[in-house]
């Protein structure tokens, strides 16, 4: 089984910077696009930021200049680099993968997500 492990998350103080880390293991042929998502209490799920196998990315609009996504294919890891932290980064990060497993065919994976919490 495919599973993707998030750290790197915490608390820290509005304006300092954070990196998180996931790590894919299992039976991968590839990774077509990795990514992150965050969830805040009483919110929607959305976007963060996403990378393909090939280098392109994806950035929601609330975090282009601050966030920087970026992946190390034979690691089958990827990285969110943090900066400028605001009070409303606050969130669990989910780590999430478009597998393409041995078998030829794509999934869709999901961590259990890493805390960040930023206070003013």
């Amino acid at each position: 089984q495919v599973q993707l492990v998030e750290s790197g998350g915490g608390l820290v103080q509005a304006g300092g910077s954070l990196r998180l880390s996931c790590a894919a293991s299992g039976s991968i042929f590839s990774i077509k696009t990795i990514g992150w998502y965050r969830q805040a209490p009483g919110k929607q799920r959305e976007l963060v930021a996403a990378i393909t196998r090939g280098g392109s990315t994806n950035y929601a609009d609330s975090v282009k200049g601050r966030f920087s996504i970026s992946r190390d294919n034979a690691k089958n890891t990827v990285y969110l680099q943090i900066g400028s932290l605001k009070i409303e980064d606050t969130a669990v990060y989910y780590c999430n993968a478009k597998v393409v497993l041995e078998d030829s065919n794509e999934y869709d994976y999901w961590g259990q997500g890493t805390q960040v919490t930023v206070s003013s």
